[in-house]
C-alpha cells in the first residue's frame, strides 16, 4: 500500500516538475525595461539630472540615443557645484552644442544654460549664437575670475536673451567684456546682477572696485522689466537713477543688500517709473527722510519689502498710511515697528489687498496688537511670518490658528541660541493638531522652536497624522533638529513623502514664494 501510495506520489511529483519546465520554456509576457517604450523612457529621464543622463548613455544603444535627445537639454548647468555636471574642455563643449544642444529636426534645442568662468570664450558664445536659436536664458558666473579670457574676436552672442544673469568678480572689470555684447541684449526683460555680498562682509576693510559699468550698461536695456541687483557692494543711489533714467518699463527692483543705498532718489525713481510694482529693499541703508519725501500714495506699489533698514516710527506710519494697497509687505528686523505703528495701518493704512506680512524679530509689537491685527486681516492673509518674537506664547497661536484659514505659509518660533530665551515650554501637538483643523491649504511651514523648548510625547504621532492627512498640499515642514524632528521625518516617510520634513540647518521658509516676480528673481 505504502509503495504504491509512494509510486503516485514519485510520479505526480514528477508531472509538477515536467509541467514546471514545461511553462518555464514557453514565452512570456512579463514587461522588463527593454520593453518599455522610448516616450516612457524620455519622461523618465527627464527627471533625471544631467550628469545622471551622462552615465546612462553607457547602458546600450538604446539608452544612448534616448539620452541624446536634444528634449532633456533644454534646461543646462555647467557649474559643477551646482549641477554636478563638469566639462573639463572647451573640445567637449563646442561637441555637446553641436550634438545636444542644437536644433535638430524640429526638435527643442537649448533655452538656458549656465556657464563658469573658464567656459565663456568667443567661441562658445559664438556657437551658442549660432546653433541655439531658442536660447532666452543665460547666467555667466565670473565671481572667482581672476583674469579674463580675451574677448577682442567676440563677434557673435545669442540675440534673443530675455533673462541674463551675471555673477560679478570682486576684482575682475567686465567692461572689455560688455563692450562686446551691448548691441545684442536690447531684447533683455530680466537682468541679474549678483555681487560678492558674503565675501565683502568678511573682509570689510577692502577696497572696494566698480568692476561693471552700470552707467553705460542701462543704455543698452531699454526694456528692463525685472533688475535685480543681489549684494552688490559698490551700488548706491546713483546706479538705480541711470536704470530709471533709460528703463521706464521696469515693474521690479531688488536691491538685496546693497549697503550703499541711501534712497534719495527713491521719488524720482517712482515718478519716472509707473509701472513700479515690485520694490524689494532688505539690508539696505535708507534715510528715513528719504522715505517721507516719496509720494506713495501716487504709485502704483504693490509688495514693498523694507526688512532691517532701521526706519524710525514716524517714517514707517507715515509710509504705511500713504502706501497703495499693498499684497506683500515685508518689514522685519525694525525696532521702530512697534504697537502705535500697527495700528496706524490698521487704522488709517490700506490693508485689504494684504496677503503676506512678515514682522520678524520685531520685539517691539505686543501680543494684542497682532492679535488684533490677525482678527481683522487674517482670514486673508496668505503668509505670515511672526518669528523671533519670544512673547508669543503657545495660547497666543492657540488663538490665532483659526483666524487663518487660507494660510499657506507660516514661519513661527523662536531658535536655540538667541538673546532671549522662550519663557515656557511649548506643546507642539496643539499646534499641529490647529493648524490641521483651520489651515487645510497649508504648503510650508517653519516652527524654529529648539528641541529643548517643545514639549512632546509617544503620543504625537496622533497630532502629526492629522497634519499629514489634512493638509494635503503640504510640501515642506522645517524643525529643528532632535528629537521630534526624527519622530515628524520618520512619520512623512512611512507615508512615502521623502522630501517634506527638513532641517533648519539646511533650508528656510520665507514669504518670497508669494511675490508675483518670484520666478523671474531667482537667479541661481
Amino acid at each position: 500500500m505504502w509503495s504504491g501510495l509512494q509510486d503516485i506520489s514519485s510520479a505526480a511529483l514528477l508531472n509538477v516538475n515536467t509541467t514546471k519546465d514545461q511553462h518555464s520554456t514557453l514565452p512570456h509576457h512579463a514587461t522588463t525595461i527593454d520593453k518599455i517604450p522610448d516616450k516612457v523612457l524620455l519622461k523618465i529621464f527627464s527627471y533625471l539630472p544631467h550628469n545622471q543622463i551622462g552615465r546612462m548613455a553607457r547602458v546600450c544603444k538604446k539608452w544612448r540615443m534616448i539620452a541624446y535627445d536634444s528634449r532633456l537639454w533644454t534646461h543646462v548647468s555647467l557649474r559643477p557645484e551646482i549641477s554636478g555636471l563638469h566639462v573639463t574642455n572647451l573640445e567637449t563643449l563646442l561637441a555637446l552644442i553641436s550634438i545636444r544642444f542644437g536644433t535638430v529636426a524640429n526638435s527643442p534645442s537649448l533655452r538656458y544654460i549656465e556657464l563658469p568662468m573658464e567656459l565663456i570664450t568667443h567661441t562658445v558664445l559664438h556657437e551658442l549664437a549660432h546653433k541655439c536659436p531658442n536660447l532666452t536664458h543665460m547666467l555667466l558666473d565670473f565671481s572667482t575670475a581672476m583674469q579674463l579670457h580675451d574677448f577682442n574676436d567676440l563677434h557673435s552672442f545669442p540675440t534673443k536673451l530675455r533673462t541674463m544673469c551675471i555673477c560679478l568678480s570682486e576684482v575682475i572689470f567686465m567692461e572689455g567684456f560688455m563692450r562686446k555684447i551691448y548691441n545684442f541684449i536690447n531684447g533683455l526683460e530680466v537682468l541679474h546682477l549678483v555681487g560678492t555680498y558674503e565675501k565683502a562682509v568678511e573682509e570689510e576693510e577692502e577696497e572696494i572696485y566698480e568692476v561693471i559699468n552700470i552707467h553705460k550698461l542701462k543704455s543698452a536695456v531699454p526694456n528692463l522689466r525685472v533688475v535685480n541687483l543681489y549684494g552688490i557692494n559698490f551700488v548706491d543711489d546713483s546706479h538705480v537713477e541711470a536704470f530709471s533714467s533709460n528703463c521706464i518699463q521696469l515693474e521690479c527692483l531688488a536691491l538685496n543688500y546693497c549697503s550703499k543705498f541711501t534712497g534719495s532718489v527713491l521719488k524720482l525713481l517712482l515718478q519716472r517709473c509707473k509701472r513700479l510694482r515690485c520694490l524689494l529693499l532688505p539690508h539696505t541703508s535708507l534715510q528715513s527722510e528719504n522715505v517721507m519725501m516719496v509720494e506713495w500714495e501716487k504709485t502704483s506699489l504693490q509688495e514693498l519689502d523694507i526688512t532691517a533698514t532701521e526706519l524710525s516710527s514716524e517714517c514707517l506710519i507715515d509710509l504705511l498710511k500713504r502706501a497703495p494697497p499693498l499684497r506683500y509687505l515685508s518689514a522685519g528686523q525694525q525696532d521702530g515697528f512697534n504697537d502705535l505703528v500697527l495700528k496706524e495701518y490698521v487704522e488709517s493704512g490700506n490693508i485689504k489687498n494684504l496677503i503676506a506680512f512678515d514682522v520678524d524679530r520685531n520685539e517691539n509689537i505686543s501680543e494684542e496688537m497682532l492679535l488684533q491685527f490677525l482678527r481683522i486681516q487674517g482670514p486673508n492673509l496668505r503668509g505670515l511670518q511672526l518669528s523671533f518674537i519670544p512673547h508669543l506664547t503657545e495660547q497666543f497661536w492657540n488663538s490665532s490658528l483659526p483666524l487663518l484659514k487660507n494660510m499657506k505659509i507660516l514661519i513661527m518660533g523662536m531658535p536655540e541660541g538667541c538673546c532671549q530665551k522662550v519663557q515656557s515650554k511649548v506643546h507642539i501637538d496643539s499646534l499641529m493638531d490647529g493648524i490641521a483643523n483651520h489651515c487645510p491649504l497649508m504648503e510650508r511651514i517653519e516652527a524654529r522652536w529648539s528641541s529643548d523648548t517643545l514639549r512632546f510625547s509617544d503620543r504625537s504621532s496622533k497630532a502629526i497624522d492629522a497634519i499629514r492627512i489634512k493638509c494635503p498640499r503640504l510640501r515642506c515642514l522645517t524643525l529643528n533638529d532632535g528629537k521630534y524632528f526624527e519622530m515628524v521625518k520618520s512619520n512623512f516617510e512611512r507615508a512615502d513623502r521623502m522630501t517634506v520634513v527638513r532641517s533648519i540647518t539646511n533650508y528656510t521658509v520665507t514669504l518670497v514664494y508669494l511675490l508675483n516676480f518670484y520666478k523671474d528673481l531667482i537667479f541661481n
